[in-house]
């Protein structure tokens, strides 16, 4: 007998507790299917992220920014897997930035700037559960369902991309751009101005964050389509690229993104690019 005609036999009782438990596994497998996509899966994936960002470069970087470094774990992959490549970071907790100085002294090819980017230069307040903690965002962030609160602040600097590019980087071509700042990656992307046509790869997280920050896929999937990027979802076989914006994609766990600057690297059409 189908579990369908089996719970036509049940009490009401029991078939309430039938449609629960069995609304419960559809919920399990809904859940597996959305992370076999990639959705949900952006936690502790640093290495498989950077390997697929490179995977898509298709060449050596040159140049790097890792914007919303922590600790450094992102750049410390890359590094692992391209010595000769020049890494800006942009962090500005200011116990993070002690972290990365002390990590990174003594490689002149990585450059620690104490400062956020964001779509305008000035300062603005960080605010935190604990200092240096990788959940530190420019928006107070409401986590009473999981007993978090963010009452740790602190002020820092902020700037646009576009004027660190012209100013510091004699607007070089950035081949890879990484960017994971707790849901204002948006105002870190319109801070690069027409630096953004430059740019090969660009990494980018989706997630709880957004919304706290009122920040949408469909933000992103525009930006991008506009700007003439391929889109991708980054999954446990490898990155699945996305054709078209789905109201599914509004999906606020952890799950990170691959964007491929079309004028300068040819896309990968089919729908799974492997890790290699």
């Amino acid at each position: 007998m189908s579990p369908l005609l089996a719970s036509e036999t049940l009490t009401p009782l029991h078939r309430s507790r039938f449609d629960a438990s069995m609304f419960g596994g559809l919920g399990f497998v809904e859940k597996a299917a959305a992370f076999l996509c990639g959705k949900g899966y952006g936690t502790a994936t640093v290495a498989r992220e950077v390997r697929l960002a490179l995977r898509m470069l298709g060449e050596k970087p040159r140049l790097a920014i890792d914007i919303g470094g922590n600790v450094g774990e992102y750049s410390a992959e890359l590094r692992r897997r391209n010595p000769l490549v020049e890494i800006h970071i942009f962090e500005p907790s200011q116990t993070n930035v002690q972290k990365l100085q002390r990590r990174f002294e003594g490689d002149p090819r990585t450059v620690v700037v104490a400062s956020a980017l964001a779509d305008r230069s000035g300062s603005a307040t960080l605010f935190s559960d604990v200092a240096g903690s990788g959940m530190a965002s420019l928006t107070q962030r409401r986590l009473d369902h999981f007993d978090i609160t963010f009452e740790t602040t602190e002020t820092i600097q902020t700037m646009r991309f576009d004027d660190y590019w012209t100013q510091h980087l004699n607007r070089r071509t950035p081949d890879l751009v990484k960017i994971d700042i707790e849901g204002h990656e948006m105002d870190a992307l319109h801070g690069m101005g027409q630096a953004i046509e430059a740019v090969r790869v660009i990494q980018f997280e989706f997630g709880g964050c957004n919304i706290d920050t009122r920040t949408f896929f469909q933000d992103f999937w525009h930006f991008f389509s506009d700007r003439h990027f391929a889109l991708y979802r980054i999954a446990p076989f490898g990155a699945q690229s996305i054709d078209r914006y789905r109201e599914s994609d509004e999906y606020f766990s952890t799950t990170n993104y691959l964007a491929v600057n079309r004028r300068t690297i040819t896309p990968i059409d089919h729908a799974d690019v492997p890790p290699g």
